[in-house]
């Protein structure tokens, strides 16, 4: 107000007839104004250009997860299967826009053998996905078989010697071998040439295939890998042993067989039965140190038992 007082005084002194310049006019409507608005406005009313992009941040935050909410209900009510995996793989894993959700769904959808477990695979894909994969631990078994015959000369017992042959040529005939007859080379497998820790490496990377695991590891890690495989399948089939097979359904003795080598998508239950019982068996029969031909009985056990040769 004082001034505003001090304008209005020039303004009489200078008498009614003179005519304040421009200049002065301007500056006397700039005083009006900040008195009006009672001074200038605070800086913080202004947004900095760093507030402008936490605000824009914020704001597709809310978005994205109102549409993501949407979507999830949307997946609920009509793919509820698909909901069960999506929710389980994504849900505190990862997070992703909406749109590339539906990216998932159809690469899970192409690819459903790759992306997708067991439990959500139809009876269908479940045969010949399984099918897939017994072709390919298949192909090492040729490879493996021929390891045996290479390493007869090798064994220092000729007693041995005879019952490795034995067994290859039962093998290549096509018959099933006997329980004796695996058993008899139980001391081959616990040191040279035959022990775990006397496999070459190409040989480690055979067995690797035929047990489902990937074969492009240094051969320490191969070795370490196989070793740690085969014990927990000792393990396990001890504990089976307690049980008794007949305590086990249909679906888990063909689960038990496959895990093992043997392709039961296409074996009757009985028969599938019979087999796992020949590996319990064997497998209880032997030491950790000879748990070499445990793995191997992977090739051994299955490969010309009834209805695997298709």
């Amino acid at each position: 107000m004082a001034l505003s007082r001090v304008c209005w005084a020039r303004t009489a002194l200078w008498g009614s007839a003179a005519t304040p310049g421009p200049y002065v006019t301007r500056r006397l409507q700039l005083v009006r104004s900040g008195l009006d608005w009672g001074g200038p406005r605070s800086s913080k009313l202004h947004l900095s250009p760093k507030a402008d992009v936490k605000s824009l941040i914020s704001y597709v935050v809310t978005k994205t997860k109102v549409i993501n909410g949407k979507y999830h209900r949307f997946l609920g009510r009509n793919f509820p299967r698909f909901y069960i995996l999506y929710t389980t793989f994504m849900k505190g894993i990862v997070s992703i826009p909406p749109f590339a959700n539906y990216l998932v769904f159809l690469l899970m959808y192409l690819f459903p053998r790759q992306l997708l477990i067991k439990h959500f695979w139809t009876p269908k894909q479940q045969t010949d996905f399984l099918d897939i994969y017994h072709a390919l631990r298949k192909q090492s078994h040729p490879e493996i078989l021929c390891y045996l015959e290479k390493i007869i000369p090798l064994i220092s017992d000729v007693g041995l010697q005879w019952h490795m042959t034995e067994l290859c040529t039962k093998i290549q005939r096509g018959t099933h071998p006997a329980i004796h007859d695996i058993l008899a080379l139980r001391e081959c497998f616990s040191n040279h040439p035959l022990g775990m820790n006397q496999l070459p490496a190409f040989q480690m990377k055979a067995l690797s295939r035929a047990m489902l695991l990937t074969p492009y590891l240094p051969s320490l890690l191969l070795r370490h890998r196989l070793k740690a495989h085969t014990t927990v399948i000792h393990q396990l089939d001890k504990a089976l042993t307690r049980l008794g097979i007949a305590q086990l359904t249909a679906q888990e003795v063909k689960s038990a067989c496959y895990l093992r080598g043997l392709n039961s998508t296409h074996i009757a239950e009985e028969r599938c039965r019979t087999w796992l019982g020949e590996w319990l068996q064997i497998s209880c029969s032997l030491k950790e140190a000879e748990l070499s031909l445990l793995l191997h009985n992977v090739v051994l056990l299955s490969t010309n038992y009834i209805g695997t040769r298709r």
